[in-house]
């Protein structure tokens, strides 16, 4: 692929509203660059992001979408090579690359590339890392799959030498099927977890840990990786890396070592022991997983230099990850909270933070199987288990769309009944009205209701808002 002109350029983005392509999107214009892009699917937030930058979507793939004066096009990993706009872009001879290309280029470039993988855990991590550095005036660059509340973005172009970017196992594009973490060259790798994910393009786990051995392998000697020891299968990986490992852990054989784990409130407090030495943190984020990962963080700023006092400060301020368990809103003591958990071990580590953050308040878990992982029968029995600090959980049917037909689907009557075989309430619902409905009927003053999918969910969470304001302000009868 040949590469575009230096300076000011017309960049076409197929696939805009993707969390990453739209992060791409906006920093390219604040770079200078003249952005335009396509989406067949466009909802928030990434649809608000775009707006609110004054970026327009087209909407549809069609070959006159492409402008004329076009210098270069970025392919989404989501665009087929049947794709009317990619079918045009080589039709014309049109420079292109992907979007992982297109970061390296534009936003990487020749910075210290940190890079957060793991199955779980990466968004928040990756957005805490980057605030911290930016809190320590380290001015860092940064992309994450989900909008930054201290930034009010997914981005930032940053001023200083190290740029923060949540790395992804999934492959790149139609004419790039190697994983996107790859085109981000990290020079420090922070590896939180590696379970069976993205059924769509992966028969098993073995060929995703061959992956994630490559990249530990292409670390350079001068690099480091950060990784968690308590997971089984990061620690298998670790003898693969070339240059100094630092673990962390709840395990004896950490590194750096986390105890005395504990919530108050919607924080996490614990120690950590690292070089003989203890320390005191707290963190504004509910439950064991956040804590667990935060270390990772203090490692990687105190490896360059920052003292405890200084980081602990700069961990204070931060203001979390829209759709990680952000609070979309509270009618009549109802809190509705939104999350994109769609791995069972995401929702049942989601399920047991919102516990310790609402302590004695009756908890609603309302899940939509959107994901691959999720709308298929491979995790039939883990659903069946990891709801069970739910008082209600309500789901709704298994996603589907055209090139997931055949595919084994999720029963999610039996996932259903396995939760009532254990003792819990559980419902399969028919649709998300029927979720809307019961929702309106049955919650009550008190109630917490978490609602997970990795998509709009159409809209659910504004629509139960709206609809409690609606139902009227008094306590609801209990049932």
């Amino acid at each position: 692929m040949s590469q575009p002109a230096s300076g000011a350029q017309t960049v076409h983005l197929l696939g805009i509203c993707g969390t990453a392509m739209a992060a791409l999107a906006g920093a390219l214009q604040e770079m200078g660059h003249r952005v335009t892009g396509s989406d067949a699917q466009v909802y928030p937030p990434m649809s608000e992001q775009l707006a609110a930058l004054g970026i327009p979507i087209l909407e549809g793939y069609r070959a006159e979408h492409i402008p004329a004066d076009v210098d270069l096009v970025v392919v989404g990993n989501v665009i087929r090579e049947s794709n009317p706009e990619a079918e045009e872009m080589r039709r014309r001879g049109l420079p292109f690359i992907s979007m992982a290309e297109a970061v390296h280029r534009f936003l990487i470039g020749d910075r210290e590339s940190v890079v957060v993988v793991g199955t779980h855990g990466k968004t928040t991590t990756t957005a805490l890392a980057a605030q911290t550095l930016h809190a320590l005036d380290a001015d860092p660059g940064m992309l994450v799959g989900g909008i930054a509340r201290n930034f009010e973005s997914n981005y930032r172009l940053g001023g200083g030498g190290m740029f923060v970017i949540e790395g992804d196992e999934y492959d790149t594009a139609y004419f790039d099927k190697t994983p996107k973490f790859f085109k981000y060259h990290p020079r420090v790798l922070i590896f939180t977890s590696l379970e069976f994910d993205h059924a769509d393009i992966y028969s098993g786990l073995d060929v995703i840990r061959e992956h994630f051995r490559k990249l530990i392998r292409g670390l350079p000697g001068e690099g480091t990786l950060i990784a968690c020891s308590d997971d089984r299968e990061v620690r298998g990986l670790l003898d693969a890396a070339d240059c100094p490992v630092v673990s962390y852990g709840e395990s004896d054989g950490a590194d750096c070592r986390l105890e005395g784990w504990r919530a108050e409130g919607g924080e996490a407090v614990f120690e950590t022991v690292w070089r003989e030495r203890r320390e005191s943190w707290r963190i504004p984020l509910p439950g064991r997983y956040n804590a667990l990962n935060a270390p990772a963080v203090m490692v990687m700023a105190r490896l360059r230099g920052y003292e405890p006092a200084q980081i602990q400060q700069a961990l204070l301020g931060f203001q979390g990850v829209k759709r990680r368990q952000e609070l979309r809103g509270e009618v009549a003591g109802i809190a509705v909270i939104d999350d994109f958990a769609h791995h069972p071990t995401a929702v049942g580590l989601t399920i047991e933070a919102m516990r310790h953050k609402y302590p004695g308040r009756r908890l609603w878990a309302v899940f939509e199987p959107r994901s691959f992982t999720a709308r298929g029968n491979r995790f039939q029995e883990e659903f069946g288990t990891v709801f069970q600090e739910a008082h209600r959980v309500l789901l709704a049917p298994a996603f589907l769309q055209e090139y997931s037909q055949g595919m084994p689907r999720l029963d999610t009557e039996a996932v259903a009944g396995a939760i009532r075989s254990r003792g819990g309430w559980a419902v399969a619902a028919d649709s998300t009205q029927d979720i809307l409905e019961r929702l309106l009927d049955e919650t009550r003053t008190g109630d917490v209701v978490l609602i997970m999918s990795n998509g709009g969910f159409d809209n659910l969470h504004e629509q139960l808002l709206t609809g409690l304001e609606a139902r009227g302000s008094q306590a609801r009868p209990k049932h």
